[in-house]
């Protein structure tokens, strides 16, 4: 799908679905398993999407892997997937953060040329206490950089960050290789050069740039590459969007590990979000339920979107509370609920969030199905899925007006013979296909989109 903004779903191999309707829901691991950790999802693909909508898409609960966009379904996953995000213009750095941060710094610039900048360059007594009781996060990450230390006295390592375009080198992949093989244990067999093209160069995101008081800001999808002593050792795959840092992938090598390589990306990203005025630093899903990933809830202030209401709440103790005691939460569901329930006639009440769950559940196989039938199929916007329109709500839109591309040309999908006659009831109709697309972007970014066929 494209729109004018500059976004298209491409066909997806799907025999089941409608030809060239580069979008699907999926109901198991499987069909995310070498690109996404998501077990419910919905998904498509594009070729093309433009930072602006692609950050709204994120402020919508998505993500993208490669040129694959998918919605995780947080109520039906056994470990939700929230995003989040981190005010960067107020954000404090912990204890541990900071010290993580001054053991690489010192680390970078070795004992030596510390005792003598001191002596040379000695700090008054207040300068010394602001340094020991304030912590400037703009400073300290460009601390030990080389471009920011005199030249003399020399460092004990040279190191150097760059922003560069998310293009494929032989020097990155050398890095991907080592991160997968010896952080995330995947075998040799499973890592190849087109795997890590496909994941983290191929972005569908246009490269552009705005100017932000007076200053040039890139926008798209490019590679922090991190070199010590001359040799690539870390690579930060980030979007940058027009409001928001938003971090797709960090890889480092082995010999970086013990320097908290993860504390030092996160603290240098978000120190970009401040320095190039993007505010907002999104550090990809926060699932609380694992523990690896709930260090993302210790950089604040960090923000949680709610999936029903699209709004953002704080992630704070009492978030995390909530979280420890169930593991999806929306702070809008009752309020959500209650309103739709008000304007749903007495007749037409069967359709709530509680109906939906059952009608889910029928759509998938269990003991009791009969052998060899099929489970039924049942559309996206019947699923009881946080954040997706309701078919009466879809039916109060005119879907005849989705511009479809076709051979170059723009056409409403009004225009498809057997559109009239196409009904929701029908999974496989083109008319339902396009309702679950609809019901997952929302009215106003599925009218700043076109589905390409052909």
């Amino acid at each position: 799908m494209q729109s004018s903004e500059g976004m298209h779903f491409t066909p997806e191999p799907d025999p089941d679905s409608e030809p060239g309707l580069g979008s699907g829901a999926s109901s198991s691991s499987e069909a995310f398993s070498s690109l996404s950790p998501i077990g419910h999802a919905y998904y498509a693909s594009t070729k093309l999407l433009t930072v602006q909508f692609y950050e709204d898409l994120i402020c919508r609960g998505w993500r993208r892997s490669g040129t694959i966009l998918y919605k995780p379904d947080l109520k039906a996953s056994c470990c939700p997937h929230y995003t989040i995000r981190l005010d960067s213009l107020v954000f404090k750095a912990t204890k541990d953060q900071r010290q993580a941060l001054n053991r690489f710094n010192r680390f970078i610039l070795g004992d030596d040329v510390i005792a003598k900048n001191a002596r040379v360059r000695p700090k008054s007594r207040e300068e010394a206490a602001k340094k020991r009781t304030q912590f400037n996060l703009l400073e300290r990450v460009h601390e030990s950089e080389r471009y920011n230390l005199a030249t003399s006295p020399v460092p004990a390592h040279d190191f150097v960050v760059t922003l560069e375009p998310d293009n494929f080198t032989e020097e990155k992949y050398a890095v991907f290789q080592n991160y997968q093989r010896l952080v995330h244990r995947e075998p040799s067999w499973k890592i190849s050069r087109n795997g890590f093209k496909t994941f983290l160069c191929d972005s569908p995101l246009v490269r552009e740039s705005a100017i932000h008081v007076g200053k040039e800001r890139r926008l798209g999808s490019y590679h922090q590459c991190y070199r010590l002593d001359g040799r690539l050792v870390a690579v930060g795959v980030l979007d940058l969007l027009p409001h928001a840092v938003s971090a797709v992938y960090f890889m480092y090598h082995e010999d970086l590990s013990k320097w908290s390589p993860g504390k030092l990306s996160a603290l240098r990203e978000a120190a970009l979000a401040v320095e190039e005025g993007y505010r907002w630093y999104m550090m990809g899903f926060y699932i609380h339920s694992c523990q690896k990933m709930r260090y993302k809830g210790d950089f604040h202030p960090q923000f949680i979107l709610d999936p029903e209401s699209y709004k953002w709440d704080p992630l704070d103790d009492q978030m995390k509370r909530r979280l420890d005691e169930s593991k999806y939460v929306s702070s809008s569901h009752g309020m959500i609920v209650a309103a739709s329930e008000a304007a749903t006639p007495e007749a037409d009440r069967g359709n709530n969030v509680a109906d939906i769950e059952v009608q889910r559940d029928s759509a998938i196989s269990s003991d009791d199905d009969v052998v060899g039938e099929e489970p039924a199929l049942v559309p996206l916007f019947g699923r009881g899925m946080p954040g997706i329109m309701t078919r009466p709500e879809l039916e109060s839109l005119d879907l005849g007006g989705i511009k479809v591309r076709i051979s170059g040309q723009l056409h409403e999908v009004r225009e498809f013979l057997g559109w009239n006659a196409a009904s929701f009831d029908d999974p496989n109709s083109i008319k339902c296909l396009i309702g679950d697309l609809v019901a997952a972007l929302g009215p106003d970014l599925a009218g700043r989109m076109f589905i390409l066929l052909g």
